[in-house]
C-alpha cells in the first residue's frame, strides 16, 4: 500500500476548499459545537465543585452558597462571551478581543495564556481519564498508565487530522452517555432526598448565623470566597466557542450564542447539582475515590446491579475527560493560527491540511502535551494547579476589553450600552478577583510554573514578531523599489512559441520578490529566453478560508499579481502568459503546474528566489518556509531544472 493510499485511509480523502458546500460540510451546528467545545467545561464540573466542597471542611453547609455562586458565575461569564461572539464573528475569542480593544501586546498575553491553557487541557484531561480507568484495573498494570496517557494523546492527534466534525462524531456517544447518566443521577439523588432539599436553606442560614457569631462575618465571607475560588476550574472551556466562531454554521453569531447557552445551562446544572448531592448525601472524601464516586455509590447502593451501574457511570466520566482533552485540539490550534496571522508565531501554523484542519497546530499541541505529561509524570494534583490560572487571565482581559469597547462606543451604541458596560465591569471584577485569589493561594503549590511558562511563550513570541517586522519592512521597501510601471498595455497579447526557450518564474505574495527573480533571470541569460511564464499558487489558510468572500478576494489578488507581470513583459514585446492554482498544498500545486507547463514548453527552466539572512540558522528556517528548496527537490525528480536565486535580506 502506497503512502498516499494509507494517508487517505487514516485521515480521509482531500477536501476542496472551493466547493460551495464545503463550509457547510466542515462547520458545526450549535448541538455539535456544544459537544465538541463544551466537554471541557462539563468535565471540569467533575472536579471543580469537589475542590470547593472539600476546602470547606467541617463547614460544609456553606456549600449551598458555593453552588449558587458557581451557577451564577457560569452564566455571567457566558453572557460576557456572548458579546465577544457578537463583536468578533470571525473567531479568535479572547485573543482578538484583547488585541483589538486593549492593544497587540495585551492580546499577546491573552493568546499566550490560552495556548498554555489548552495544552494543559489536553494533559490534565488525559491524565485524569486514565487515572479513573486504572483505578478499576489491577495495581500491577499501573506502570503502564503513563504510556497509555501518551498513546491516548497520539490517538487524539490522528483523530483530529480527519477534521473537527469527524472527531466530534466519533466521541459523540461518550458525551451523550455521560449527560444521560449524570443528569438522571442528579435528579434522582435530589428527589430521593426532597425533604432534605426543603430543609437545606433554613439549616444553612441558621448554621451560617451561628458560625458568624463565633468567628465574625468578615472571616466567614473570606473563608467562603477562598473555597469558591478553589473551584475555579469549573469555568474552564467557556471561552472555546468564541475562539471557533468561524467554524460554526451560519448564522454564526446566532449559532455561537445558542452554543454558549447550552454550555451555560449544562455546566451550571452539573456543577450546582453535584454540590447539592454532596450536601444531601453527606459525602465525605474517601482514599482513592472522588467525591462523585462516593456520592454515586451511596445513591446506587451495594447491590451487584448498583456496583455495575457505578462502574459504568465512572467509566463515562473517564470517557468525557478524553472528549475534554479533544477540546484542546479543537480550540488550541485556532488560537495559534490567529496569532500566526498577526506574526507572533511562525507562519506555518496558519496553514491548513488537505482535510482543512490546522495540522501543524495539532502536532505542536500534541507534542507539547506529551512533554508536559512526561515532566509531571501524569500527576493530576499538580496539573490541576497549573490548569486553573491561565484561563482567568484570558477571562479578565476579554471582559476588560468589553468594558473599554462599550465606554468608547457609547455614542454609537444602542441606548442600553450602559447596561452592557456595567455587566461587563461586574463580570470583570468577578474574574479578576478569582484570578488574584487563585494565583496567591496556589503560587507556591505550582502556580509559579504556569507564570514562568506563559512568560516564556510571550518572550519567544516577541522575538518572532520582531524578526517578522524587520523582514516585512524590507520586503515592503523592496516592493516599492522594484515596482515597474505599466506604461501602456498592449492592444493584443503576444502568443508564446512553445518551441522557444522559456523561463518559468515562480511568483509569491510580494511583487518585489517576483520582479527580482525575473530581472535576475534576464541578467543571467541575456536575450536567451523568448517566453516568460509566471506561476503563482494562492494558498488557502485560516485567514482566507473564513468565508466565500475571502476566498474570492484571495483569488482576485493572485490573478491581478500574475496579470501585472504578464503586462510588464508584453509592453516590451516579450511573449508571456501565466498559470494559477489555489489550494492548501503549495508544493503539490506547483508540481502539478510544472508538469502541465513542461508538457507545453519542452525547453524551459524554472526560477525561484530564496530569502537569505546574514545569520542563517534553524530558527530562520523554521520561521520561513523552505519552499524553494522543497520545490527544487521535487522538480529534479521530474527531470526539470529549478534555479534558486538568492535574495539577501
Amino acid at each position: 500500500m502506497s503512502f498516499n493510499k494509507l494517508k487517505k485511509l487514516l485521515i480521509g480523502a482531500p477536501l476542496n476548499p472551493f466547493n460551495p458546500q464545503i463550509l457547510r460540510h466542515v462547520s458545526l451546528v450549535a448541538f455539535m459545537a456544544w459537544i465538541g467545545l463544551g466537554a471541557d467545561g462539563l468535565s471540569s464540573s467533575c472536579y471543580g465543585p469537589e475542590e470547593a466542597y472539600i476546602a470547606l471542611g467541617q463547614y460544609s453547609h456553606l456549600a449551598l452558597y458555593i453552588a449558587v455562586g458557581i451557577a451564577l458565575t457560569v452564566f455571567v461569564i457566558s453572557l460576557g462571551y456572548n458579546q465577544v461572539v457578537e463583536l468578533f464573528p470571525s473567531g479568535g475569542g479572547g485573543y482578538k478581543v484583547a488585541s483589538q480593544l486593549l492593544g497587540s501586546h495585551v492580546g499577546l498575553v491573552s493568546g499566550a495564556a490560552l495556548l498554555i491553557d489548552y495544552v494543559l487541557t489536553i494533559t490534565v484531561s488525559t491524565a485524569s481519564g486514565m487515572d479513573a480507568i486504572f483505578s478499576f484495573l489491577p495495581k500491577s498494570l499501573v506502570t503502564y498508565k503513563l504510556f497509555s496517557e501518551g498513546a491516548m494523546i497520539v490517538f487524539l492527534i490522528f483523530l483530529n487530522f480527519r477534521g473537527m466534525k469527524e472527531s466530534i462524531k466519533i466521541l459523540l456517544p461518550i458525551f451523550l452517555g455521560f449527560m444521560f447518566i449524570h443528569v438522571s443521577l442528579i435528579i434522582y439523588g435530589i428527589m430521593a432526598h426532597h425533604r432534605g432539599l426543603i430543609q437545606i436553606i433554613p439549616d444553612t442560614v441558621h448554621q451560617t448565623q451561628a458560625l458568624a457569631a463565633t468567628i465574625g462575618w468578615l472571616p466567614l465571607i473570606a473563608f467562603t470566597i477562598h473555597a469558591y475560588t478553589l473551584g475555579s476550574g469549573t469555568y474552564t472551556g467557556l471561552e472555546a466557542v468564541s475562539n471557533n466562531v468561524n467554524r460554526l454554521s451560519e448564522p454564526r453569531v446566532s449559532t455561537g450564542k445558542w452554543t454558549m447557552f447550552y454550555m451555560a445551562v449544562s455546566l451550571s446544572f452539573m456543577a450546582a447539582g453535584f454540590i447539592i448531592l454532596y450536601l444531601l448525601w453527606n459525602a465525605h472524601p474517601a482514599p482513592g475515590q472522588t467525591l462523585n464516586a462516593v456520592v454515586f455509590h451511596s445513591i446506587l447502593g451495594n447491590s451487584p446491579l448498583g456496583n455495575s451501574a457505578l462502574l459504568i457511570t465512572l467509566l463515562f466520566e473517564a470517557g468525557l475527560l478524553f472528549v475534554a482533552a479533544n477540546t484542546g485540539f479543537l480550540a488550541g490550534p485556532s488560537v495559534l493560527a490567529n496569532m500566526a496571522i498577526d506574526g507572533w508565531v511562525p507562519n506555518r501554523f496558519r496553514h491548513l491540511s488537505t482535510r482543512l484542519v490546522i495540522q501543524n497546530g495539532l502536532i505542536l499541541f500534541g507534542i507539547s502535551a506529551l512533554l508536559l505529561l512526561l515532566w509531571s509524570q501524569g500527576r493530576v494534583s499538580l496539573l490541576v494547579i497549573l490548569y486553573s490560572i491561565n484561563v482567568f487571565i484570558t477571562f479578565s482581559l476579554s471582559l476588560l476589553g468589553l468594558c473599554v469597547y462599550w465606554a468608547k462606543h457609547r455614542k454609537k451604541a444602542s441606548p442600553n450600552w450602559i447596561f452592557r458596560f456595567i455587566f461587563s465591569l461586574f463580570a470583570f471584577l468577578i474574574t479578576i478577583s478569582i484570578l488574584c485569589i487563585t494565583l496567591i493561594s496556589k503560587f507556591r503549590s505550582g502556580g509559579w510554573f504556569t507564570i514562568i511558562m506563559t512568560c516564556a511563550v510571550i518572550a519567544v513570541c516577541l522575538l518572532i514578531k520582531r524578526h517578522y517586522n524587520r523582514v516585512y519592512k524590507k520586503l515592503i521597501k523592496l516592493d516599492a523599489q522594484l515596482r515597474q510601471p505599466i506604461i501602456e498595455k498592449p492592444m493584443s497579447s503576444i502568443i508564446p512559441d512553445p518551441t522557444q526557450p522559456t523561463a518559468v518564474i515562480l511568483v509569491g505574495k510580494h511583487s518585489g520578490i517576483g520582479m527580482h527573480t525575473l530581472l535576475c533571470a534576464m541578467r543571467m541569460f541575456p536575450k536567451y529566453f523568448k517566453n516568460f511564464v509566471f506561476v503563482s499558487v494562492g494558498v488557502v489558510d485560516v485567514q482566507s478560508f473564513s468565508g466565500h468572500e475571502t476566498l474570492e478576494k484571495m483569488q482576485h489578488e493572485v490573478n491581478n499579481s500574475l496579470q501585472y507581470f504578464v503586462d510588464y513583459c508584453q509592453q516590451y514585446g516579450i511573449a508571456a502568459e501565466s498559470y494559477a492554482a489555489f489550494g492548501t498544498d503549495l508544493v503539490g500545486h506547483v508540481n502539478q503546474l510544472a508538469e502541465k507547463i513542461g508538457d507545453k514548453y519542452t525547453n524551459c527552466i524554472f526560477f525561484a528566489s530564496k530569502l537569505i539572512f546574514e545569520n542563517d540558522n534553524w530558527i530562520t528556517r523554521l520561521l520561513h518556509n523552505e519552499t524553494p528548496i522543497t520545490l527544487q527537490r521535487q522538480l529534479h525528480l521530474q527531470g526539470k531544472e529549478l534555479v534558486i536565486i538568492p535574495m539577501k535580506i
